[in-house]
């Protein structure tokens, strides 16, 4: 399987605006299942189209196993066909004349793959994928999970060293997804095929993903494992992009005198990390607890009260609405929080899952 090495590619349309991709450089690596993660806009599908061939960077290199497939300043262009990748639309694009075979098998006939070998071939990808028994319907008999089924055996048949996947399951329903999703892995598990995956799905991403790339407004702000995203964000735009739930946001520049506002002015202290350079601390809800603690037990965490405003249940678990010096804050309660809203409740969170910004949103390491 092949690695892929982006160096600072740069993409502009021309105009005034500012590039769609600013001095992008990453590394992708042989066989890592990476997700390009990032709202709309953020320049994600760009990145993809550049390395399956559709765009033409403004200014970079893009190197595939060391070797350049594309350089601005040297004007080499390796052209899509010739880059050994698969690429999958969010729109599957089959051919509605076609059957399910002739779709698969449409691009090993362009290749000009000996019948036998290529109904060998076809034979296998369609029957991994649980397929086969379409082979004769066209793609509108199919289902839309079906269908997907079908885009991923096209380009599965010709064994791509990438592949290129561009938010494939966002047109499925949620138990669709659920099986795709699994079928994904399953695939990068068994081929170990280096893949790429653009999302702007967090949960997606946190469950796919072996590396993430989070982006905004084209520019790379953090790379790591799903647990480095979550646990450990670079900045304020990851911890509050990742998680099911936002994360909750103490602004110091307020001035504010609450119980949460001490807490962190005594770990700042403790930790002999000058207060002047804190822009806020972050709190994510599942890190939140619910009710009050012993003297002993509250060494180490950040305690207040709040008025509930809201208990919105979920199954499992509980959403909790609070009210704190003003400021709306979330917690989750995994236990029925036997409170109502208008009531006051204690809650409390221990110091290692506090997350705190400067002043320009970067991390603080604690």
């Amino acid at each position: 399987m092949s690695s892929i090495t982006l160096e600072n590619i740069r993409k502009s349309y021309g105009g005034n605006g500012p590039a769609a991709i600013s001095n992008l450089s990453m590394e992708i690596g042989a066989s890592e299942f990476l997700c390009l993660l990032g709202p709309s806009g953020c320049g994600k599908t760009t990145t993809l189209r550049m390395i399956a061939g559709l765009e033409h960077p403004t200014d970079g290199r893009i190197l595939v196993d060391g070797k350049a497939i594309v350089s601005v300043a040297d004007g080499i262009f390796t052209v899509p066909e010739k880059r050994n990748m698969g690429l999958v639309f969010q729109n599957y694009a089959l051919w509605p004349h076609m059957t399910i075979r002739e779709n698969v098998s449409f691009g090993l006939t362009l290749r000009k793959t000996p019948a036998a070998e290529r109904d060998a071939i076809v034979n296998q990808v369609m029957t991994k994928l649980g397929i086969e028994r379409y082979a004769d319907r066209y793609p509108a008999q199919l289902s839309g999970g079906q269908q997907q089924r079908v885009a991923l055996a096209r380009m599965l048949a010709l064994s791509p060293s990438v592949i290129l996947l561009d938010e494939p399951l966002s047109n499925l329903d949620a138990k669709l997804r659920l099986e795709m999703r699994a079928e994904l892995k399953r695939i990068h598990a068994e081929a170990g095929s280096t893949i790429v995956f653009v999302t702007h799905d967090q949960w997606e991403a946190m469950t796919l993903a072996t590396t993430i790339a989070v982006m905004s407004e084209g520019a790379l702000q953090q790379v790591g494992t799903p647990d480095d995203i979550y646990e450990r964000p670079a900045n304020r735009f990851v911890a509050e992009f990742v998680g099911s739930l936002p994360i909750n946001i103490i602004e110091r520049d307020r001035g504010g005198s609450g119980p949460l506002h001490r807490f962190l002015d005594q770990v700042l202290a403790h930790l002999g990390i000058d207060g002047a350079a804190v822009g806020s601390a972050g709190i994510r809800p599942e890190a939140t607890r619910l009710g009050t603690l012993s003297a002993q037990e509250a060494t180490g965490c950040a305690a207040g009260q709040g008025t509930v405003v809201d208990i919105v249940p979920t199954g499992g678990s509980w959403i909790v609405e609070l009210d704190v010096d003003g400021s709306r804050f979330i917690a989750i309660a995994t236990e029925n929080p036997r409170t109502a809203a208008g009531q006051r409740t204690h809650f409390w969170v221990e110091r290692q899952h506090l997350h705190l910004f400067d002043r320009d949103k970067k991390r603080i390491a604690l």
